[in-house]
């Protein structure tokens, strides 16, 4: 198990799914944790409400990370509850799967946004606020991103901006003891995927490519960002690490 104890993480989209799976398992791994929402505050309260009773210590903060003024307060609110920032998980994202012909400049902007620029300027706050220690910062890209996948233009090339990002910047700023990962999870089982039209059949088409014959859960990929997030993974940075069950 990592041990955290002692560290602060900001966690973003951590309201559900993926994102609420790390934010819990970083709690329960010892930090203290920032549980970030843009909509979703009932859900971020009951997910902190949780981490609470099982002895951990969280706080939802709402921010809109595709504007940078909200993503450098989300940082300065870590800052502000916890005395300090050690860990970033930049996880907050959208995904809408369109065919060429219908992509348009609303559909451009509001992806690359959110994906791109918000986990950008998150990443630059957090490098601000991170200590002489250094810190870890983890983005939740996709398999998408080494994938050939039909309709899937913007969404995927935002995930192959964000592991270049995570190679450029851990050069950057590895002098600075900041490692920068990333991890890669395949089809995870969470509410939006459920929501998706057709995620029965996707399902059934994808677990036989899927070596260890499964979906994936969210926890899945929360162990693996929390093993990241620790010390045991000190000598681990600019890599992209796909989580998804063997498929390629």
């Amino acid at each position: 198990m990592a041990t955290l104890t002692g560290k602060v993480a900001v966690v973003s989209g951590a309201s559900k799914g993926i994102g609420a799976a790390i934010a819990e398992e970083l709690a329960a791994d010892g930090a203290k944790v920032i549980v970030n929402y843009s909509s979703s505050g009932e859900q971020a309260e009951q997910l902190v409400a949780k981490i609470k009773s099982a002895g951990g210590a969280a706080k939802a903060v709402k921010a809109d990370l595709s504007k940078p003024g909200e993503a450098r307060k989300l940082i300065d609110a870590s800052v502000k509850e916890f005395g300090r920032l050690d860990i970033l998980v930049n996880n907050a994202g959208v995904y809408d799967f369109v065919p060429l012909a219908q992509i348009s400049d609303e559909h451009f902007d509001r992806i690359f946004g959110l994906n791109v620029k918000g986990l950008l300027f998150a990443t630059q706050a957090a490098a601000n606020a991170f200590g002489d220690s250094g810190g870890s910062v983890i983005n939740i890209s996709s398999v998408a991103a080494q994938a050939a996948i039909p309709n899937s233009a913007v969404y995927s090339a935002t995930k192959a901006a964000i592991d270049s990002f995570t190679r450029t910047l851990a050069a950057e700023l590895g002098p600075k003891q900041v490692r920068v990962n990333s991890v890669l999870p395949g089809p995870v089982e969470t509410e939006g995927t459920h929501a998706m039209a057709g995620f029965d059949q996707f399902v059934s088409n994808i677990v036989p490519q899927t070596p260890l014959g499964r979906v994936g859960q969210p926890r899945d990929i929360a162990t693996v960002v929390s093993f990241l997030a620790s010390e045991q993974a000190g000598w681990i940075t600019g890599q992209v690490i796909p989580v998804a069950g063997g498929l390629r």
